[in-house]
């Protein structure tokens, strides 16, 4: 429990979230993306990157990483040819570069995750979202596919979700 609460406030430092609720469709085109595996458009869910804090917390983590592994190489790299030397130390601040990019989609996707569970309660609270998710997005593809209004599209999904649910 305790890490769940650790990873929401490293998640919730690297991102701005806005206290607005999520509109029903975004919900819905949200869930829709999310499941097919795409990038969900930080607008959809009201939450924006705050790269000056994202850095720092993956500098912290580079820190706490690297610096025992330093350590324990030192002798090692001490004693090998000054272009090994180079050349790995190259990877590792390659690595370093990519990890980045790694770790801010792997945060994107984790808040994304939670912001849709969240405002899945809101919207759909007597439709679980790890057994409803899904069928949700089929729902809302085909409403898509039938060109249903802004106005009935929450009425549409809810009949749908309760006539398929008896």
């Amino acid at each position: 429990m305790k890490t769940n609460c650790f990873i929401d406030k490293i998640l919730y430092g690297m991102f701005f979230v806005s206290k607005k609720p999520v509109l029903f469709r975004d919900l819905l085109e949200a869930n829709s993306a999310y499941n097919d595996g795409m990038l969900v458009d930080p607008s959809k869910l009201n939450f924006k990157f705050k790269y000056g804090k994202s850095y720092i917390i993956f500098g912290i983590l580079c820190i706490v990483v690297l610096m025992p592994l330093i350590g324990v190489g030192h002798k090692f790299f001490e004693k090998l040819n000054i272009h090994f030397s180079l050349l790995i130390t190259i990877l590792i601040t390659s690595c370093i570069f990519i990890g980045f990019d790694i770790f801010k989609a792997y945060a994107r996707k984790k808040l994304t995750h939670k912001l849709i569970k969240d405002a899945w309660q809101i919207h759909f609270p007597y439709f679980p979202y790890e057994k409803y998710s899904t069928k949700t997005q089929e729902i809302y593809d085909e409403a898509i596919k039938k060109e249903i209004p802004k106005r009935d599209l929450e009425q549409y999904v809810l009949d749908k979700l309760v006539t398929n649910n008896s």
